[in-house]
């Protein structure tokens, strides 16, 4: 009998995933199984017996990773289970930067007893237009589950989109609409949009990044939005923008004294996934993957960092996967346009391979990579190597036979859930 525990209330659909061998218990010291929202749990005494933590969530700066990573314990995120929630808050955001529905509410309450209020209101109400965001130019800082859903929908919106992420997924690749403009520079965000919103992980790279010296780069009157981490800002900085006129308005999720009563900072109380819809998602999301682990060795969205022969492959059979992998793709491009296309003939193959820094990588012959515990797939045009705990997989992008050039994208999937991201280009020579 496997027993879990919910350091916080966990949607009933959820629960009622876990077959008869698993039960609930009160006792954490006796969990296998630790069911997570936003309990902190730096300071708790893992139990011996636990084996996996499960976030019903995105964000873990509540969960001690490393502490986890060091008593074997995996630790798993729902990345993109609250990300509709989170897209419908930030266009609710951006609606109510451009106009000002609070103040005409605010006013019509204020203004409740008085009998000729709806003539008053026709007079009243020029003190509370706006702009509209059709038409306005909108930079999306990290294309993640939620990233991307914002830039979708503001694209619909009618809205130009700029994106910028240097480890856009393949998934995230495929999914953003084409109408986005991906940009390779955090600044061209910064000067050229009239709205900024922030959707990437708190890390010691992006504590901060919105800093007084990015503020400056921006345009008059930039509508900032945030609804990741409220320590991603420097608020101070911004609250000096906000008086200042820099930033007409600033949204934030994350209530703290810093924005709270701030003129112009709209700041909501971390709504962002309180929606029914999320909170079932997350904890069904939650609640399989810890199954597929226990049930299957399984390890899906692990947050956890990798301590070498304990949790993780050793490097040097990272390296070896991945050099193989890359041999074995390069023949298989090779092989499928030869096969495919009229104008890739078995004589014309590829010869000569570039990074996207431009150095040259030798061109590599069949390869057979045999490990224990690893395993090669084909699937229609992607060529995977995996094992339980990582996945390597390689997708053909585009192919332009005019320039007689073809683009690849390699990610590689590790356990704490990322998707490492590069590109390559082959030419025939």
């Amino acid at each position: 009998m496997v027993q879990f525990h919910c350091l916080n209330p966990i949607a009933a659909c959820g629960l009622e995933l876990f077959p008869d061998t698993y039960k609930k218990t009160d006792d954490f010291n006796a969990a296998e199984v630790a069911l997570v929202r936003s309990a902190a749990m730096h300071d708790m005494e893992l139990p011996k017996p636990l084996l996996a933590v499960a976030r019903a969530g995105a964000g873990v700066n509540n969960i001690p990773l490393d502490k986890c990573a060091e008593q074997g314990i995996v630790v798993f995120n729902t990345p993109g289970a609250n990300a509709n929630g989170v897209k419908e808050l930030v266009i609710a955001g951006m609606l109510l930067a451009s106009r000002d529905i609070t103040g005409g509410i605010d006013w019509v309450k204020e203004n409740k007893e008085d009998a000729g209020i709806a003539k008053a209101a026709e007079k009243a109400k020029k003190a509370f237009a706006g702009t509209e965001i059709k038409g306005k130019k909108l930079g999306v800082i990290g294309l993640g589950a939620i990233g991307v859903q914002v830039a979708n929908a503001a694209v619909a919106l009618g809205m130009d989109v700029l994106g910028y992420d240097p480890y856009l997924s393949v998934n995230a690749a495929w999914n953003v609409s084409t109408k986005v403009k991906h940009v390779l520079a955090v600044e061209d965000i910064y000067k050229e949009c009239d709205f900024i919103t922030i959707h990437v992980p708190l890390l010691d790279s992006t504590k901060g990044m919105i800093s007084k010296e990015a503020i400056a780069m921006m345009k008059e009157n930039v509508i900032v939005l945030n609804f990741a981490r409220d320590t991603l800002v420097d608020e101070a900085a911004m609250v000096e923008a906000l008086k200042a006129g820099k930033v007409r308005k600033y949204v934030v999720d994350f209530p703290n004294p810093t924005t709270a009563g701030v003129e112009n900072c709209i700041v909501i109380p971390h709504l962002g996934a309180s929606t029914a819809e999320s909170e079932d998602n997350c904890a069904v999301m939650a609640v399989q993957e810890v199954i597929d682990y226990i049930e299957n060795g399984n390890i899906t969205h692990s947050v956890n960092k990798w301590i070498e022969g304990k949790n993780g492959i050793e490097n040097s059979d990272q390296q070896v996967i991945f050099i193989a992998g890359l041999c074995l793709i390069f023949s298989f491009v090779a092989w499928l346009y030869r096969k495919n296309s009229n104008n890739w003939s078995f004589e014309e193959e590829f010869t000569n391979y570039y990074d996207i820094n431009g150095n040259r990588i030798p061109k590599g012959a069949n390869v057979i990579y045999y490990g224990k515990g690893y395993s090669v797939y084909w699937s229609g045009d992607v060529l995977g190597i995996h094992n339980k705990e990582q996945e390597y997989e390689w997708r053909i992008m585009s192919r332009d036979n005019d320039r007689q050039s073809i683009a690849l994208e390699v990610a590689a999937r590790n356990r704490e859930g990322n998707l490492m991201l590069e590109s390559w280009k082959g030419e025939r020579v």
